[in-house]
């Protein structure tokens, strides 16, 4: 699960991503329309802004949209969520 650093403090995993839709499991909560930055591992600065924010155990299951996401930062986000069988190449196994 591709790991982000918030920006306010805590932390938070993407567990899916459906176009612009995206959830993350998140160590804060947020109220809906709250925006919500954080940093991926690799620095990328990934922006959402929070429709619905649950308690899930001892963390948040936090549901939105991602703001200002570029090309670049989509594919790597679905790169990061890939199957770690999927090396990311089109190339068939041998």
């Amino acid at each position: 699960m591709p790991h982000m650093r918030l920006q306010k403090g805590g932390s938070a995993d993407l567990v899916a991503l459906d176009g612009d839709r995206v959830s993350l499991r998140s160590t804060e909560a947020f109220a809906p329309g709250a925006p919500l930055a954080g940093n991926l591992e690799t620095s990328s600065l990934v922006r959402v802004k929070v429709h619905r924010c649950r308690r899930q155990g001892d963390a948040f299951l936090v549901e939105g949209r991602l703001v200002d996401a570029t090309r670049r930062l989509r594919e790597e986000l679905s790169a990061l969520l890939a199957p770690s069988g999927d090396d990311g190449s089109n190339e068939p196994a041998s």
